[in-house]
């Protein structure tokens, strides 16, 4: 398929928080840098304080936004993959089928394999959402987002990720797409969240780190062995939804609860 088009003017903005600035040059920092950094006077005794009235606030947004979000799954992936790529095809597909069996569909709302979902669910006329977050080099929501939240900082946003998916999709990608896939397993695995599945697609691309974690952190009592039934590794999209189905089927049967799987109030949502 031929590759999205952003509007020219767009090319020139860049999104600070939920503010949309010109770009006039890289930005020297990010507001999860200042926060973070060590600083060499007791200036952050004035400051940090405010900060948590920023943090607050981007939670109350957050949740106010997604607090009546449908079944949903989000999907991870790289944004530095081209819509020429094979990959981006998969993601269209991964999007266009989750929508087709009554997901939602969240991405961090960048380009790349973070587009290639929202476009996918947008195209088969489900909820596409994107969680976007404030980097040194700006990227703008994808044009494939129906619903978009920009963040400031990533435990925010890192947050929403995991209270309002079902589900998680790893395309192939690099430390961010790790960084996220490796939170959710985690929080899976103390039980921080309900067990819901998560799919690795791409066994080519995934298979060095699943080795990995068997012949290291398995062979060497890091993790538990079935700690690798955690997750799945597949090439198929059919076999990755046909797993999601199956642990939702599960979870239900269990007698846990799972948010209505109706895109209706979803779409309502977003006419308010």
């Amino acid at each position: 398929m031929a590759p999205s088009k952003t509007p020219n003017p767009d090319k020139q903005r860049l999104l600070r928080g939920p503010v949309l600035v010109r770009k006039s040059g890289p930005q020297k920092s990010t507001t999860d840098q200042r926060l973070l950094d060590h600083q060499h006077n007791v200036d952050w005794l004035h400051t940090d304080p405010w900060r948590v009235l920023r943090i607050q606030s981007e939670f109350v947004d957050g949740f106010g936004a997604l607090a009546e979000l449908p079944l949903a799954v989000t999907v991870f992936g790289s944004a530095r993959v081209k819509a020429e790529h094979k990959y981006y095809a998969l993601g269209q597909e991964i999007g266009r089928k989750l929508v087709e069996n009554g997901y939602a569909v969240i991405t961090g709302g960048g380009p790349g394999l973070m587009e290639a979902p929202n476009r996918g669910a947008s195209e088969a006329g489900g909820l596409s959402v994107g969680l976007g977050i404030e980097l040194p080099h700006e990227q703008h929501l994808n044009d494939w987002v129906d619903l978009g939240l920009n963040f400031r900082y990533f435990f925010v946003r890192k947050t929403m990720f995991l209270k309002y998916s079902q589900g998680f999709v790893c395309l192939p990608g690099g430390f961010g797409t790790l960084d996220e896939l490796f939170e959710a397993l985690c929080m899976v695995q103390t039980g921080k969240i309900t067990d819901y599945p998560i799919v690795l697609i791409g066994v080519e691309f995934w298979s060095g780190l699943v080795g990995w974690i068997k012949e290291r952190l398995v062979a060497e009592g890091m993790i538990a062995e079935s700690d690798m039934n955690l997750f799945m590794v597949t090439d198929s999209i059919d076999e990755a939804i046909a797993y999601i189905l199956q642990h939702h089927d599960d979870i239900r049967n269990r007698g846990d609860q799972l948010p209505a799987s109706s895109l209706v109030r979803g779409e309502q949502e977003l006419d308010r």
